[in-house]
């Protein structure tokens, strides 16, 4: 007979005698049975070490208060305009159905590639991007007894890989992750979580030797006024904690940065829907380092802390909230200025010191905010037509980009490029 731990109140709790299984009201860590799997057991939720109030006030500045890189209304440059482009570290050719991920090391990217069957159809692998090297990390799904469970999604960083298996039937899902040493798992397998379809698939990311997930309720199912979570847990450990609590679901999703993670937990829930960018500092037990209470109503695509500032992006036009009610990307602290570029965002931002990548439609402006410059970044010749997409978030050495690109003879898509530019 299984034995669980109930999430919520952290009191132990048995499986039926008759196969059926006790659910939690938000997941459940679970024993596999395999000599290659262990099982985490959470933490109580009592322990949570930062539950999200956001004690601050919304920052609701003019639109004319922002150091604009190019005017929204007369498409003039602020910023000069640096004609000088980068060019790549190394470019790589992988296969078609490649998708990289952001991940949380120096020499290996996450990467969901394709199977070379109908089953599976997704593998979890990595690439080493000095040397181009793919390999399958886990070449078919961890869960037992289920046919219709593929790889759904895949992090990592030099030390540890995570990847999250769903079923298609019942949108069931399991978080997996082990040890990851020279391309390979190693040491146990352990299920860090399980929950039904009423929990969306768990946003994750991974840091040195550290997994990061969020556990949030479902928008439109049954337990969609529950509250959300973030977990942390260290490779080869047998329990996570619970660190971050947000009234609702998350605003966007999570990154890690300078040993930093940045999240957008509900704040201020007694007097509306607000979401708080909030900076943890994961050298110093997850203490808060900073929070920027965004307008009411107002909800980013993105955010990550990156030196002392927050780059985010809103990728909508609201009706309030001046300056940053507007679509666009961000970089500034609750105490201003921003600079801002008013263009529709489209993936998180990355960079080093000064200079920030920011995604526009197909290509990047690279922004220098010290030298109140910018340049562009073209996409590949022949990539479709949303362009490159970036597999790094936040500070980085090496700004890395994937896309799909169409044969030259045949105008049908052929391959995945990628390209790493040394900053």
């Amino acid at each position: 007979m299984a034995l669980f731990r109930n999430t919520r109140e952290g009191a132990p709790f048995a499986g039926n005698g008759d196969g059926r299984r006790a659910i939690t009201r938000r997941g459940l860590f679970k024993g596999i049975g395999a000599t290659t799997a262990v099982a985490v057991v959470a933490a109580s939720l009592d322990g949570c070490k930062n539950a999200s109030n956001g004690s601050g006030d919304p920052v609701v500045v003019d639109s004319e208060s922002a150091d604009y890189v190019i005017d929204p209304n007369t498409n003039e440059n602020k910023f000069s305009y640096d004609e000088s482009s980068l060019s790549p570290t190394h470019t790589w050719n992988i296969a078609l159905g490649s998708v990289l991920r952001p991940g949380g090391g120096d020499t290996w990217i996450p990467v969901t590639t394709a199977g070379s069957s109908a089953n599976p159809p997704v593998k979890a692998s990595a690439l080493a991007i000095t040397t181009g090297k793919l390999v399958e990390v886990v070449s078919e799904p961890h869960t037992k007894d289920a046919d219709n469970v593929v790889i759904y999604e895949a992090c990592c960083s030099d030390s540890v890989y995570a990847w999250v298996e769903i079923n298609l039937l019942d949108r069931g899902w399991h978080l997996y992750a082990a040890r990851f040493s020279d391309g390979a798992l190693t040491g146990d397998i352990s299920t860090l979580w399980e929950a039904s379809a009423d929990y969306d698939p768990p946003q994750i990311a991974c840091s040195d030797s550290r997994v990061f997930w969020l556990v949030m309720p479902n928008a439109t199912g049954g337990k969609s006024t529950e509250h959300s979570f973030c977990y942390a847990w260290k490779a080869g450990g047998s329990s996570a904690d619970a660190i971050v609590e947000s009234a609702g679901r998350f605003g966007a999703p999570l990154a890690v940065s300078d040993d930093v993670l940045t999240l957008v937990p509900r704040v201020k829930g007694d007097k509306g829907t607000y979401y708080g960018i909030t900076a943890y500092d994961l050298s110093d037990g997850c203490k808060q380092l900073d929070q920027l209470i965004l307008p009411a109503s107002v909800k980013p695509l993105s955010a990550v802390r990156m030196g002392d500032k927050f780059a985010f992006s809103i990728e909508a036009n609201y009706a309030s909230g001046g300056l940053l009610g507007n679509m666009g990307s961000y970089i500034g602290s609750a105490d201003g200025p921003f600079v801002a570029l008013s263009r529709e965002p489209s993936a998180q931002i990355a960079g080093k010191g000064s200079r920030y990548f920011i995604k526009s439609s197909s290509s990047y402006f690279v922004v220098d905010t010290d030298k109140r410059s910018y340049s562009i970044l073209a996409a590949t010749n022949r990539s479709l037509d949303y362009g490159e997409y970036p597999s790094s978030v936040g500070t980085t050495s090496r700004f890395v980009t994937f896309c799909t690109v169409k044969a030259e003879d045949t105008g049908y898509p052929s391959t995945v490029v990628v390209r790493a530019f040394d900053l």
